[in-house]
């Protein structure tokens, strides 16, 4: 099929990544870190807080209380609450500097999957525009993707927390559509979310290319122009450039 512009998911498509939230350790570092900068949290407390704080400004979030919607919120503001509620006056820079300091301790793994960058490169080198749509906190995914040497292959990149809306909200896909000009009928969308990724694409009259990668959710295959039940970039690009 010739496709003009190959919009691609982030993690669980090109990026395999594994974070644990919960992690040993994790929240006593979180607390240290606090503590450091004059916010005296126990470990549990902090996690508690944590987790209450973003439930709650997800719920204040335009359309929080929404069934079809779904709103995303800047994790940095969190961060920045949580200094807040023990009296700190934390700029922007403090709460982003703690957040990556939390991603940095919760993740145990993030690297590409094999082929990812040769793929990109190849599109582009090929005349296809490529776009990242990826459900994602900028204050994390900026600096991974500079990491993993990919931030460059991406005509454009689209991250939920800069918008204030995620997939799979048809609102987020509109949005890349209508400021890059792109023809959904010569435009295909890559993720390995069915409910996410490859449902509200195809309703707006993408193609498709659903993963069924190791981090993707259980649910049934979804319909789509390529479906593969196990990682192979391969063929997706033998799809892509066919």
């Amino acid at each position: 099929m010739d496709f003009s512009d190959v919009i691609f998911d982030l993690y669980g498509t090109l990026v395999d990544i594994r974070t644990d939230e919960n992690a040993p350790g994790l929240w006593s570092e979180m607390a240290r870190i606090y503590a450091e900068n004059g916010a005296e949290y126990g470990p549990e407390e902090l996690k508690t807080g944590y987790f209450s704080t973003v439930a709650a400004l997800e719920g204040s979030a335009p359309g929080g209380d929404a069934h079809e919607a779904h709103p995303e919120i800047q994790l940095e503001a969190v961060f920045q609450k949580l200094y807040l509620d023990r009296g700190v006056e934390a700029d922007r820079a403090l709460a982003v500097a703690t957040g990556m300091l939390f991603r940095e301790a919760s993740t145990e793994y993030i690297r590409l999957y094999p082929g990812a960058k040769e793929l990109l490169r190849e599109l582009r080198a090929r005349g296809r525009r490529v776009w990242l749509l990826s459900n994602a906190q900028a204050i994390f995914t900026r600096p991974e993707l500079r990491r993993l040497g990919i931030d460059r292959l991406f005509d454009g990149v689209y991250l939920s927390s800069d918008y204030g809306v995620k997939k799979p909200d048809r609102r987020f896909f509109e949005r890349l559509l209508r400021e890059r000009a792109v023809d959904p009928k010569r435009a295909v969308m890559v993720g390995n979310d069915g409910a996410c990724d490859i449902a509200p694409a195809r309703a707006l009259g993408l193609a498709a290319v659903y993963i069924r990668s190791n981090v993707s959710p259980r649910e049934p295959a979804p319909e789509a122009e390529l479906r593969l039940m196990s990682m192979d970039l391969e063929k997706v690009r033998a799809f892509l450039l066919s």
